[in-house]
C-alpha cells in the first residue's frame, strides 16, 4: 500500500543530476574542479526548489532529495526547504536511486542527460565514461531508463523528467512521464539555454499536472529475472567483471549476466561502472 493511501501525504522521491539542469551550459560547470562549478550547484538547487515549492502546493508531502551527480555532495543543503530530507554522500550501493523503495508513491527525475553514444546529446553517458552502452532485457537504456526500471520493480511510476532535448526523446520513448526540456542540446558540450526563471515555471506546472492525475500513472514495468548486458569503453573491465560468477562474456568489450530481480541487477551495473578503476 502506497504512503498516500496510508496518511493520505504524499511520499515523493527526487533523484538530480547535474548536466541536464537549467543554465548549465559548459561542462566545468559539473565538475568540482570546474570555474563555474559553484554556478552550477546554485543552479541545481534551484531547480529542485522549484519542483519542492510545486509538490508542496499541490498538498501534504513528504520528499527524499538524492544528490545524483557525481561524488553526490553537490546541492547546497542551507539553501533547500526545510521540509525535504536529503542524501548525501558518494558511496551509495544504489547511487542514484539510494533508499527508494515501495513506500514512494512516485520518483522525480532533475537534470538528467541522454545515455553514451547519443548524437548531439549534453555531455551523454551512462554511468561514467567507462560503458558504451547497456541494456535491459533486451532495451538499450541510460541511467534514466534503469532508474525508471529500478522504480518500476518497487511499483513507483516516473512523473517528472526534466533534462536536455536529447534526454527528453529518449525518456517519452520508454515510461509515460512529464518532461521539461531545460535546454537544447548542439553537441556533447554545447546547449541553447532556456532561461532557469522559464524552466522553474514549467517545472512547477509538471509538477501540478502530474500530482494532480497520480491516480492514472503507471509505473515501467520490468520483467524478472532480468538480464544485462553491458558494453564498455576498455577491453581490461570486461576482463574482470567475467570473473563475478553468472556473468559471461559476450565479446572484447561486452558482458551479460542475469539477476533474479532488478534490485539486484542495478547493484552489479553499479559496480561495473563506478567501482572497478579501469
Amino acid at each position: 500500500m502506497s504512503a498516500q493511501a496510508q496518511t493520505n501525504r504524499l511520499k515523493i522521491y527526487v533523484s538530480v543530476d547535474m548536466e541536464g539542469i537549467s543554465g548549465i551550459g559548459t561542462p566545468n560547470m559539473t565538475s568540482g574542479s570546474g570555474k563555474d562549478y559553484s554556478v552550477g550547484r546554485d543552479l541545481m538547487t534551484a531547480d529542485v526548489n522549484a519542483v519542492v515549492a510545486a509538490v508542496f502546493e499541490h498538498g501534504p508531502a513528504e520528499i527524499l532529495i538524492n544528490d545524483s551527480h557525481g561524488d553526490m555532495q553537490n546541492l547546497i543543503h542551507t539553501r533547500l526547504d526545510e521540509r525535504v530530507e536529503y542524501i548525501q554522500g558518494n558511496i551509495k550501493p544504489l547511487g542514484m536511486v539510494q533508499g527508494l523503495d515501495e513506500s514512494f508513491d512516485a520518483i522525480f527525475f532533475l537534470g538528467y542527460h541522454a545515455r553514451a553514444g547519443t548524437e548531439n546529446g549534453f555531455i551523454a553517458h551512462t554511468g561514467s565514461g567507462a560503458i558504451k552502452g547497456l541494456w535491459i532485457n533486451g532495451v538499450e537504456v541510460g541511467e534514466g531508463g534503469l532508474n525508471a526500471y529500478f522504480a518500476g520493480a518497487y511499483g513507483v511510476p516516473v512523473v517528472v523528467a526534466s533534462g536536455d532535448s536529447a534526454f527528453a526523446v529518449q525518456s517519452q520513448e520508454l515510461y509515460a512521464a512529464r518532461t521539461v526540456v531545460t535546454k537544447v542540446a548542439v553537441g556533447s558540450s554545447v546547449a541553447r539555454l532556456y532561461h532557469p526563471d522559464v524552466v522553474h515555471r514549467r517545472l512547477r506546472q509538471a509538477t501540478l499536472e502530474a500530482l494532480a492525475g497520480l491516480d492514472q500513472a503507471r509505473p515501467l514495468e520490468v520483467t524478472e529475472p532480468v538480464t544485462v548486458r553491458i558494453r564498455f569503453a576498455s577491453t581490461t573491465r570486461a576482463d574482470i567483471l567475467q570473473a563475478i560468477p553468472g556473468v559471461t562474456r559476450v565479446d572484447g568489450y561486452t558482458v551479460e549476466f542475469t539477476s533474479p530481480t532488478m534490485v539486484e541487477a542495478y547493484g552489479l551495473v553499479r559496480i561495473a561502472y563506478k567501482y572497478i578503476a579501469w
